[in-house]
């Protein structure tokens, strides 16, 4: 008697991950020890890096992103997609324009990834899709420099070369496991019918996305932070600005200060703070005014969208921008909200005991909390330069800054909804153990 598989059908599957969700969300609120004050403050916590998220990061990058995908999806054709990055493109060519298309963006893990799956759904190859998603938060010019000057030249250096070897070898690793896939992909894309001819030269869709990019990466220019505080009582210390509420700041001393040690963080409320005094060098000078150049640059944008785009077009590019938005911001959101919860529950001197020496087991620790943590951009700097004063090791260091930036627990939930557990879990596990292994290396050469 032949035995009946158990295959569950197609439709049921997503109606059993909503299932899934609420099942947990139900567990989660049932048991909750909400009397304990461990865990008053993790909540208060994960609302307070929700507050910075949304003040800092959502207007400024996550939708100048989900704006740049939908016209990334409604401008650009297939074949331009495909000639470029399609898995029939030259090699050298697809992960070139990938890699160099990624760090021109140079923001975080979160803000790539509308764009990415963009590109991802025109047909682009996986492995220079993924070549793009690694190298857009990874290979930051400044975020270098800055680790060099920071945390050593020899960080920097291995940084460096590190992110550019990472985002090459894990897109072509990530097309050869998923080679057959691809090919079916490749062959359903080939079969669909041709587009018509775009209504204008391609010239013009170049610049009006090149556009959007460099609004982009105005509006979304990063501080380093780096400030002299006098507070209301007169007392002055040096510090890193690390998180900005609505109410309240997290510092991090640069020198000790009230007898806390240097590299230790407070929450300052801004009722308390009388001035501060920022760094003076042409990034600070930027980023004050950044909107005055976001703003022309917008302006720009505008005039062609008015003199180049139709009602047809734009109302099909602001429907492609509200689906990536429905299927990518709740879950950058969620992300968010539990990275703030988990990492409220988790001291630093914690991670510290656990990386203290270059074994491979710290540098896997490393690398694990460097993929599931979320760094805003810059920030992993004076993380690791903390950790580094509690005795963190140089190599478990270089493992979170190549792990770090590229991956975090909000993008890994939006990963798997554009591409599926399976190529989510394998690109985590390729950065985990890349980054790992890289770190363990660095650490016994130094």
């Amino acid at each position: 008697m032949n035995a009946i598989p158990l295959a569950i059908p197609a439709s049921w599957r997503k109606e059993l991950q909503v299932l899934a969700w609420m099942t947990g969300v139900f567990l989660l609120a049932y048991f909750l020890p909400l009397s304990n004050d461990t865990v008053q403050h993790a909540i208060q916590e994960a609302f307070k890096l929700l507050q910075w998220y949304v003040r800092n990061h959502t207007l400024a990058c996550v939708v100048p992103a989900m704006f740049i995908a939908g016209a990334v999806t409604t401008f650009l054709s297939k074949e331009i997609v495909l000639r470029h990055l399609g898995p029939t493109s030259s090699k050298p060519k697809a992960y070139g324009v990938a890699s160099v298309s990624g760090t021109v963006l140079a923001v975080c893990s979160c803000s790539v990834l509308p764009v990415f799956a963009g590109i991802h759904r025109l047909g682009a190859g996986l492995g220079p899709a993924i070549a793009f998603l690694y190298s857009g938060p990874a290979i930051n010019v400044l975020a270098i420099f800055l680790t060099a000057r920071v945390l050593g030249m020899p960080i920097g250096i291995g940084r460096a070369v590190g992110a550019i070897v990472f985002s090459i070898v894990i897109g072509w690793i990530m097309a050869m496991i998923f080679h057959r896939e691809e090919s079916v992909r490749v062959r359903e894309a080939m079969a669909m019918p041709e587009a018509p001819p775009p209504s204008r030269p391609l010239w013009k869709t170049s610049l009006l996305l090149s556009g959007m990019v460099a609004f982009l990466v105005i509006s979304d220019w990063y501080n380093p932070g780096n400030v002299v505080v006098t507070t209301s009582g007169g007392q002055t210390f040096s510090a890193i600005s690390l998180q900005e509420t609505r109410d309240e700041v997290v510092y991090q001393l640069e020198a000790p200060w009230n007898d806390r040690p240097v590299g230790a963080k407070f929450t300052l409320p801004k009722t308390e703070i009388a001035t501060v005094r920022e760094a003076d060098t042409w990034v600070i000078w930027l980023h004050h005014r950044k909107w005055w150049f976001a703003g022309a640059v917008g302006g720009v944008v505008l005039l062609m969208v008015w003199r180049w785009l139709d009602r047809t077009e734009i109302s099909e590019w602001m429907g492609n921008t509200w689906d990536f938005s429905k299927q990518i911001v709740p879950l950058l959101f969620g992300g968010v909200f539990a990275v703030g919860f988990v990492g409220a529950l988790i001291p630093e001197t914690t991670v510290a005991r656990w990386v203290g020496d270059n074994s491979l087991s710290s540098n896997l620790a490393a690398s694990v909390i460097g993929a599931f943590w979320y760094f805003a951009t810059l920030t992993e700097i004076p993380i690791c330069e903390a950790l580094g004063k509690l005795g963190m090791h140089q190599g478990p260091m270089l493992t979170l800054l190549l792990a770090g930036p590229a991956l975090s627990l909000p993008s890994i939930l939006v990963l798997k909804s554009v591409m599926g557990w399976r190529k989510t879990l394998s690109f985590t596990g390729l950065v985990i153990g890349l980054a790992t292994l890289t770190g363990w290396a660095f650490g016994a050469l130094i």
